[in-house]
């Protein structure tokens, strides 16, 4: 028996988790950006655990897999340092990608400006299909090659094609690959095999995104290859691709690399809960960079129409909601408000506590607070790597910010964890609806569900969200610091494949085209050396009312069967279905899932309850609270332990708040459980608090987006659903406007005299609760 490695190479720290010969499990965790120590944290921090000096080679055999996500495409696209792209397009739309939507995401910025293009030159080509896919102009070859010639000539290398229904009719597409082929193109990505699916802005973009990102991740790929000795020392090297399953490293494309790191924490999550017994789901996963929440009740949710980084993406991903607020998120005070983010501290130079000379963050509040200490974290800081948090200048550079706010805003200075703590609740609040987005938004009663939080950050946060949202059940699993790098080794190799099916409930060809994408699924499968014998497919159907642009994700069947799934899906989403109206197939998709990992053996043995480590302060709920500090491996199954109390653990630390009460499962599972009602939070009053102004703010505008998204999803317009031209806002009883999502604009000037009309007019009758 070998090592195998699973890891999770995200944006501040690469966490590992390394199953031994023998079958147990340790971690490692490592900052992802150290370059006075190692190039790359994954591989340095798997010759840690082999215990390999520098230049020693790994011994022949020593490892079985490695199974691993990574942001290297993400951070490429975040920072525009992919390869350089020629974009052939159809005639007449050379500027398609650059209109897009034309949507406007930023309307109240006053310096408007667009995201680089990830293409750097573009081509119209002659020629043109019609709706059917039949050709209406022909294919100009000698214009087309002599565009290609041109790029070539200008140094570009990569190529991305995208036709007007080529998903319809490949040909044009694929005589221009050949082309691009002779003349030496070394990237060559065309949109009918990038993305099968109608609209050509998400199909273009998506296809410029893969040839913009396949160079730089074979690149990196082949870097790791060569450092593991892959085929000598290293047997295998598999990557975790957006859409949650495995695929070898040699089929890795940029277009699946999107989601690498989180969608493991998704597998991860959704392996562990439901093998302890939770079957909803909702995945909190806060970092060092941002927060990554998810919903799950039975399926893997994905979404196959994603923007990220100004670019629109119509690819199957993990659908996961990510808000600028993790352990780096910096503090601010601007405009007479406490504002945490979106601007992170990132790796370097990290937190102030990380010895970097960093500015306060998230992270810094906790330590302040004391619910992160020096003497119960790992000590990973410093030049040489070794040294603890330093809680001294987090404690200055918090006096120094509270003066500053009490000069600017003229009021009295507060104590500094007074101040810690509202930027604390303000972060809990753009977490708690960042979780509404995917759950509240959709139709989902996140009462009933349990909080499965992961992450570095997430335990220190748990509570105060679920508090937050109403939840009454958390639940982290052992390895919950890492959970994303233990769900690579969780995960299973799978191929997803869909299409375009414009077409009535009950069109028998339907089932043809379901049994060819699961073929040509599971082949792939079977490729990657999966047994035919295990593999199983599953196969969905995204239907729609007809005249309506939002398709609903059910199990493929008999007509009947959808019919009823979607009704039922319709009516948790939007509140209404309309029996009169057709249901038409949208697009269908069939995916191909060979073998999972086994989850390893974590039955928790039982032991006496032991004493504390340590005790120690921490200030919640503007008090202090004496807590005891237990260390998670200790505490055997069926222990349990009455909140204020500190669970700390190698890759992560769990506050339990006062009301809670936290418990070992039999499988070594914390579940946290609130036995106590939540103090109800005093009334805000007539006084200026700089924390609850912002609190407040979020929230409103929380509530006016989840109106824009509801009329988004169910309108009937292109002009409302694509280009989103509409205004939501909030009002108060005298008609006078409260906050507005930043929809457009020239709506509000008329709102308020629209809304104090009605309130006018229906002065004597309108009620709570009366339309």
């Amino acid at each position: 028996m070998a090592w195998e490695f699973w890891i999770d190479r995200g944006g501040t720290f690469t966490d590992i988790v390394a199953r031994h010969p023998d079958g147990q499990l340790s971690t490692h965790k490592l900052l992802s950006d150290n370059p006075e120590r190692y190039a790359d944290a994954a591989v340095a921090g798997i010759r840690d655990i082999l215990g390999l000096g520098p230049g020693q080679p790994i011994p022949a055999g020593a490892i079985r897999a490695v199974k691993m996500g990574t942001t290297v495409a993400t951070n490429a696209l975040l920072e525009r340092k992919g390869e350089r792209v020629l974009l052939l397009i159809t005639e007449g739309f050379g500027d398609l990608l650059r209109l897009g939507y034309q949507t406007r995401p930023k309307l109240f910025d006053l310096h408007i400006r667009r995201p680089d293009l990830v293409y750097e030159q573009v081509a119209e080509v002659c020629e043109r299909l019609d709706a059917q896919g039949c050709i209406v102009t022909p294919l100009d070859q000698a214009a087309t090659r002599r565009a290609l010639q041109d790029g070539f000539d200008a140094g570009l290398r990569s190529v991305a094609i995208a036709f007007m229904h080529a998903w319809l009719n490949p040909e044009h597409e694929l005589r221009v690959a050949a082309i691009a082929g002779e003349l030496g193109y070394t990237q060559i990505s065309i949109s009918h095999q990038v993305s099968r699916l109608i609209k050509l802005v998400g199909r273009g973009d998506t296809t410029v995104v893969d040839a913009y990102l396949s160079p730089i991740l074979r690149r990196y790929v082949e870097q790791v290859a060569s450092a593991l000795d892959l085929g000598t020392g290293c047997a295998r090297l598999m990557f975790m691709q957006s859409n949650g399953g495995l695929t070898d490293a040699a089929r890795f494309q940029g277009k699946d690399a999107i989601l690498s790191g989180p969608a493991g924490g998704i597998v991860g999550m959704v392996r562990t809960g439901v093998a302890a017994g939770h079957d909803r789901l909702i995945g909190f996963d806060m970092g060092g960079t941002s927060t990554d929440v998810s919903h799950y009740a039975g399926t893997f949710e994905r979404s196959f129409e994603t923007e990220v980084a100004g670019v629109r993406m119509r690819a199957p991903m993990m659908d996961i909601h990510t808000v600028a607020a993790g352990g780096g998120s910096i503090l601010s005070f601007r405009d007479g408000r406490y504002q945490v983010g979106p601007e992170s501290a990132g790796a370097n130079p990290g937190p102030a506590s990380y010895r970097r000379g960093g500015p306060l963050t998230v992270t810094d509040c906790n330590v302040l607070l004391g619910k992160l200490s020096p003497r119960h974290f790992p000590s990973v800081f410093g030049p040489q790597g070794d040294a603890p948090l330093d809680s001294d200048v987090v404690r200055e550079k918090f006096a120094q910010l509270a003066s500053d706010i009490a000069r600017q805003a003229g009021t009295p200075q507060r104590p500094a964890e007074e101040v810690a703590e509202g930027f604390l609740r303000i972060a809990v609040a753009n977490m708690a609806n960042a979780i509404k987005k995917i759950s509240v938004e959709r139709g989902h009663d996140v009462t009933r569900y349990t909080l499965q939080c992961f992450g570095g950050a997430g335990g220190q946060h748990a509570c105060l969200v679920a508090d937050a949202l109403g939840m009454s059940k958390i639940f982290l699993h052992p390895f919950a610091g890492v959970l994303s790098a233990y769900g690579m080794g969780l995960a299973e190799i799978r191929s997803l494949r869909e299409c375009q099916h414009d077409a009535a409930l009950n069109d028998p060809a339907a089932i043809g085209v379901i049994k060819a994408l699961a073929a040509e699924a599971a082949q792939e499968v079977r490729a990657q050396g999966v047994a035919a014998d295990d593999i199983r497919t599953e196969s969905r159907a995204h239907l729609r009312y007809d005249g309506s642009h939002q398709a609903l994700d059910v199990a493929f069947g008999k007509p009947a069967a959808m019919l009823a799934a979607f009704e039922v899906t319709h009516l948790a989403r939007f509140g209404f279905i309309s029996p009169d109206r057709a249901v038409l197939f949208d697009m269908l998709a069939a995916e191909a899932i060979g073998t999972a990992g086994e989850i390893p053996d974590e039955a928790a043995p039982v032991t006496p309850m032991p004493a504390p480590l340590d005790h120690m302060r921490f200030y919640s709920g503007a008090l202090f609270h004496d807590a005891p500090v237990y260390a998670r491996a200790d505490l055997g199954q069926g222990a349990e332990i009455t909140g204020p109390a500190i669970l700390t653990e190698p890759t992560g630390t769990v506050v339990v708040e006062p009301g809670w009460r936290a418990t070992v499962d039999p499988r070594g599972n914390m579940v946290l459980t609130r036995h106590a009602a939540a103090a109800r939070a005093p009334a805000a009053g007539t006084r200026v608090d700089p924390a609850m102004l912002e609190v407040m703010s979020n929230l409103f505008m929380s509530i006016a987006d989840q109106m824009g998204a509801t009329l988004a999803n169910t309108s009937w317009s292109v002009n409302i659903k694509e280009r989103f031209d509409f205004s939501c806002a909030i009002f108060d009883a005298a008609g006078d406007l409260v906050a507005n999502a930043p929809h457009v604009p020239v709506h509000l000037g008329s709102m308020a005299d629209s809304v104090r009309t009605v309130i006018r007019q229906t002065a004597r009758t309108l009620r709570p609760g009366v339309a």
